[in-house]
């Protein structure tokens, strides 16, 4: 970066002196087209040249020297937001404080990502089975509101290549929330997506708050599950002769999660308020094994008017590591068992992302899902991350068969 770029950057800050100033720089005669203007930075204290009586003009800088003429000029009062958001990091290690500048600057943002996957359900006792190639594109717009308050809204598009293109001009908001603070209250609310993998993965409209005592985190949320066709009992039929899911099922939760030593702790409280409603209390814990490696065992125990069958149930999962977007080259591994009657879940991720546990309770004539799951990730390059997932589950009632499901995702992110 030349001094003279530098200098017109500089002057737009709107630093004042005195045009009369003399000029120190052995290198910038009298009649040169920006005496007056390096005169006014240097008897505002914002610039000092190279301390041998020479401004050197046409030198390149380098960025810490560009952020010293930044940090001079916000001392003086000066207006330099974007600049100062440019030069965030060196301003930092002047120990210059630009953080609500940069909100300024930077106010819109724009990311997104692009999934390739591909599922592939192994065929069940009755010979059946199903593939699927699919590409996603998902768009995030963010954008601060104040100081306490951000919004977020995503626009969504899949196309499934084995279907001729199917869904390939459909693009749908699916998300649109804004997240701040009420006093100590921690509030996102509007259209938004939940995720707590043993229990629900999927968007609803509601409203979810969370408020830290001490060591322990508290999470409360109400919302109106968007998918009418989870869970299977939703679909049943009321006295009105409509799916209870037409109008979409009343979740409520609360949570509270801690750490005990290294250990964490979390207690959980789900309703579904439908046609036929459901209650589930579930206790985990995470327990560190050796570094990098992690034990979690949960327990569930549930109660619903639609199926009579068991109201306890077990999952347990080991990972190793994990893959980070932003570190080519890292890994994760992961396997899990579940023991889940139909009972103890509403939405949990291996129904709606990956595969179709054998729900064997449609029509209330089954009792939910039982097996293992495998998983390796991988990051290829920065922001270039590939799972693989293997599932192997059974119905817990045998004549409702079994489902080994294989999945795979390559996902660029920007």
């Amino acid at each position: 970066m030349k001094k003279s770029l530098v200098l017109a950057m500089a002057m737009a800050v709107g630093v004042t002196a005195s045009v009369y100033a003399a000029n120190p720089f052995s290198d910038v005669p009298s009649g040169h087209w920006a005496y007056d203007s390096i005169a006014k930075l240097v008897n505002a204290g914002v610039i000092d040249g190279y301390g041998d009586t020479t401004f050197g003009g046409e030198k390149l800088m380098t960025r810490y020297e560009m952020a010293q003429i930044v940090a001079k000029a916000m001392a003086k009062g000066a207006d330099v937001d974007k600049l100062a958001a440019e030069f965030a990091d060196e301003l930092d290690g002047l120990g210059v404080r630009v953080s609500k500048l940069e909100k300024k600057a930077d106010n819109v943002k724009i990311t997104g990502n692009i999934r390739y996957s591909y599922k592939n359900h192994g065929k069940d006792e009755t010979g059946h089975g199903k593939a699927y190639n699919r590409f996603r594109s998902r768009l995030f717009v963010g954008g601060a509101i104040n100081d306490n308050w951000k919004y977020t809204g995503m626009l969504e598009n899949n196309r499934y290549l084995d279907t001729n293109g199917s869904g390939a001009d459909d693009i749908k908001l699916k998300r649109a929330y804004v997240d701040g603070r009420v006093g100590g209250l921690k509030v996102r609310g509007g259209r938004m997506y939940f995720v707590y993998a043993s229990q629900y993965d999927d968007a609803m409209d509601g409203v979810q708050v969370s408020y830290k005592f001490d060591k322990i985190n508290v999470t409360g949320l109400v919302g109106k599950n968007l998918n009418a066709s989870t869970p299977a009992y939703a679909l049943s039929v009321d006295d009105k002769g409509k799916s209870a899911g037409d109008d979409g099922e009343r979740l409520y939760m609360a949570m509270a999660d801690t750490k005990i030593g290294v250990v964490g702790a979390n207690v959980s409280y789900w309703k579904l308020d439908c046609n036929e409603p459901t209650d589930i209390y579930g206790v985990k814990l995470d327990v560190p094994v050796v570094k990098g490696l992690k034990l979690s065992g949960e327990y569930f125990n549930g109660d619903t008017e639609y199926v009579d069958g068991d109201k306890d149930g077990y999952e347990f999962r080991l990972s190793y590591l994990g893959a980070k977007a932003a570190v080519p080259g890292s890994w994760g591994l992961s396997a899990g068992y579940q023991d889940r009657p139909y009972a103890t879940y509403i939405n949990p991720s291996c129904l709606a992302t990956y595969a179709n546990c054998p729900q064997g309770m449609k029509n209330g004539s089954g009792d939910g899902f039982k097996g293992w799951d495998f998983g390796l990730s991988y990051t290829f390059a920065k922001n270039i991350v590939g799972d693989v997932k293997y599932f192997a589950y059974k119905a817990r009632e045998k004549y409702h068969g079994t489902v080994d499901t294989l999945w795979a995702d390559v996902i660029f992110t920007f």
